[in-house]
């Protein structure tokens, strides 16, 4: 057994009660109240890496929640990693829906209960505990390592490019590691590959300067909701296929070899519709449900409004209307070049008497993909496969992860996902959990990690 693997296992026991702290603290970086919140759990986390061997660990102001760096990099002649986190969560609401308290961790089980237990202050804690049991034992890591946590994650890391522009200096490395991932299940290690990228906005549709009485006006006054209805109908053909023109120009064809490659692993589609309550997969019929799910792009209305929604009925024509649109993309889409696709179409296809406007939504990403025979990718699997005792799938995921395509255009450098939540832990709904076995593991599986990257000969892009 490495010596690090005795300090992790001694340790065990502070290191939860450390992982208990982080998660009382209410850092929603949505809700400005939670904004000295959100700013304590940066101060606790730059405490938790100067204490793992990090003295130069700091608090970094930005235009909007706070951004904590360190580093050590005293390894000559071996690779720099940088290791990306985030410690703000999402809402706990609705706080009726929770067993215990979100932010009064609760151990029951074999699990532990708290908001951003799983997404991601219990990711975050691994790399930390995997870094301070190499320094403590060994007196240095296999790789030089900086850290980049931020404040912002689940509000869109809004300030974080300008911030990583600002002090490329500090953030200089030859691979990214995102903690912020995770495994399908506790005895199936998973690498991901591909995620899709976000864009989004909001259409607002107008038809008269006030809502209209349905008994003066109705039969000649247009109403907003049935423009609006129109304008989103047109958004898919029957068969569930967008129908938006040059929507899929940019799509990078997927290969004989790619299809091959995502039939090959075992389809979670039925249980993840089960988890659901749905009945049946939907959506363009010349793609599995498992294409579409993480190789395809998606356009999805997310939001519906307008008129009377109070108690009872109110006859009137409603004189505006409004809809929340996102849609997840994948390589080679441009995020601006999509919605200016989305806007042209809907303003073709408004019917006559609505005046219709956007807002571009705040969130935007661009998708990525890891090169399959990327150095860093290589080290991981044989984390993995060592800490498992067998191989990982290589999975895409459907999802944004916006700093993996970010830290690549910003810095030049690829990301390896890396995480120990999984898929079923409730991440951002109520009763969020993190196994206990999970926050182990994981801890061996960083500290294993860093071990394979110093084996590595470079870990610049394949």
């Amino acid at each position: 057994m490495a010596i690090w693997q005795d300090y992790l296992t001694h340790h065990r026991d502070r290191f939860l009660a450390e992982f208990q702290e982080l998660l009382a603290i209410p850092s929603v970086s949505t809700n400005p109240a939670r904004m000295t919140d959100v700013r304590r759990a940066a101060v606790f986390t730059a405490d938790r890496l100067r204490q793992a061997g990090f003295s130069n660990a700091a608090v970094h102001e930005t235009t909007g929640h706070p951004v904590v760096l360190a580093s050590w990099l005293e390894a000559p002649g071996k690779p720099t990693v940088l290791v990306y986190g985030h410690f703000d969560v999402q809402p706990p609401e609705p706080l009726e829906l929770w067993t215990s308290p979100p932010f009064e961790p609760e151990v029951r089980d074999g699990r532990i209960y708290a908001r951003g237990a799983s997404d991601m202050k219990g990711n975050l804690m691994l790399a930390v505990a995997a870094c301070e049991a190499w320094l403590k034992t060994s007196g240095q890591l296999p790789v030089n390592v900086r850290f980049l946590l931020e404040g912002e994650e689940e509000v869109g890391s809004a300030s974080l490019p300008d911030f990583i522009t600002a002090h490329r200096d500090l953030l200089q490395a030859d691979l990214a590691v995102s903690a912020d991932s995770g495994q399908p299940g506790e005895d199936q290690p998973m690498l991901l590959t591909a995620l899709r990228g976000l864009t989004g906005l909001q259409v607002d549709v107008r038809t008269a300067r006030t809502d209209l009485h349905s008994g003066l006006l109705g039969g000649i006054a247009p109403n907003a909701l049935h423009a609006m209805v129109e304008i989103l109908g047109s958004l898919r053909d029957s068969e569930g296929r967008i129908a938006v023109a040059g929507f899929h120009d940019d799509v990078r064809p997927l290969s004989e070899a790619d299809r091959r490659e995502i039939a090959d692993i075992p389809d979670d589609t039925p249980l993840l519709l089960g988890y659901a309550g749905i009945a049946a997969a939907v959506g363009d019929p010349d793609y599995t449900p498992r294409e579409r799910n993480w190789v395809r792009p998606t356009l999805d209305v997310n939001g519906l409004w307008g008129g009377y929604e109070g108690e009872g009925s109110k006859t009137v024509i409603p004189c505006e209307a409004h809809a929340k649109i996102t849609c997840r993309l994948v390589p080679d889409q441009d995020p601006a070049r999509v919605q200016e696709l989305v806007r042209s179409h809907i303003l073709r296809h408004a019917p006559q008497g609505a005046e219709v406007s956007f807002q571009s939504l705040a969130g935007g990403a661009l998708p990525y993909h890891i090169p399959d025979d990327h150095p860093g990718q290589a080290a991981a699997q044989r984390a993995l496969t060592a800490l498992y005792g067998k191989l990982p799938l290589h999975y895409r995921m459907g999802a944004s992860v916006p700093i993996t395509a970010m830290l690549h255009a910003l810095l030049g450098i690829h990301t390896v996902s890396y995480g120990f939540g999984m898929f079923d832990e409730n991440m951002h709904a109520p009763n969020e959990f993190m196994r206990l076995r999970n926050f182990e593991l994981g801890q061996t599986g960083f500290a294993l990690l860093l071990e394979e990257l110093g084996r590595q000969p470079r870990l610049g892009d394949a």
